[in-house]
């Protein structure tokens, strides 16, 4: 297995302003290794899917375990493949006890390295906003027990419905102030406002995939990464229904651009490891 270290280093180095990379957000197994095998650099989770599979409410601290669990076995079967976690408001509400969470959940080796190579945290919990100095401990506290980590710090600002440009920008100081290695700012943003953001980010800036904008959009504008967030999840969930609907109106199952069973059987049986290049 590749020690993680180069998998961290290699993480930090996907994220370049204006050279954005695609990151696909998986909620098992399966889906992260269908995502690196398609040539992606890097995988991600998505707390909404987690949460889904076990049938738990998204940002309402139950995943932990989950989470844990599915980062393990990604690790496993993509082990030179960079991976970050979901970690929705840090299962916790003082540093001390998200830095035991990060801990107890992708606790590697004996020597305290971890498994994973980054966390999002965000600075919301079922739709309400903590003081922005809540996220910045957190995150500070983090660095200082987990160095290499990439800690990206997410801003829900916009994602609650407080369309705040302002607020925006002090938490982007805040948090980068407070050593986070990435902002994240969910919500359909505009052009003009994703720039302002890039340009005061002392950080790489991650926005989520765009139903307005191309990656080359988004590159101009100067991000460094773009989240697929939960939407493959509800994509993959959107076409099952479709499926059943055919069924139902006493029509053929739709088969001809589906994986095949055998697809899946391989999927268990090998360890993927990364496309040169990749996407």
């Amino acid at each position: 297995m590749t020690d993680a270290t180069d998998t961290t280093a290699a993480f930090h180095k996907l994220h370049v302003p204006g050279d954005p990379f695609i990151l696909p957000c998986a909620w098992d197994v399966a889906g992260g290794q269908l995502f690196a095998e398609a040539g992606h650099r890097a995988v991600g989770t998505t707390s909404l899917g987690v949460a889904a599979a076990i049938g738990a409410a998204d940002e309402d601290r139950e995943t932990l375990t989950a989470t844990a669990n599915l980062a393990a076995a990604l690790r496993k079967v993509l082990p030179e493949q960079p991976l970050t976690c979901d970690f929705e408001d840090g299962y916790g509400n003082v540093p001390e006890s998200v830095v035991e969470a990060v801990r107890e959940a992708f606790a590697g080796d004996s020597a305290g390295g971890l498994i994973v190579d980054g966390i999002n945290i965000q600075d919301s919990r079922q739709g309400l906003m903590s003081e922005p100095a809540v996220l910045a401990a957190k995150a500070e506290a983090i660095k200082e027990a987990f160095p290499g980590l990439f800690v990206n710090a997410r801003i829900d600002t916009f994602w609650v419905g407080e369309h705040n440009l302002g607020e925006v920008l002090e938490r982007v100081d805040a948090y980068t102030d407070a050593g986070a290695d990435g902002i994240f700012v969910p919500g359909d943003l505009d052009l003009k406002t994703i720039e302002t953001i890039t340009g005061r980010s002392r950080a790489p800036v991650n926005v989520l995939v765009s139903p307005r904008y191309s990656r080359s959009t988004l590159a101009e504008a100067g991000v460094g990464r773009i989240s697929t967030g939960s939407l493959p999840y509800r994509a993959a969930m959107s076409e099952a229904l479709r499926a059943l609907r055919i069924l139902d109106d006493d029509r053929p199952a739709e088969t001809a651009n589906v994986l095949s069973y055998g697809a899946f059987t391989e999927l268990g049986r090998v360890s993927v490891r990364p496309h040169p290049g990749g996407r």
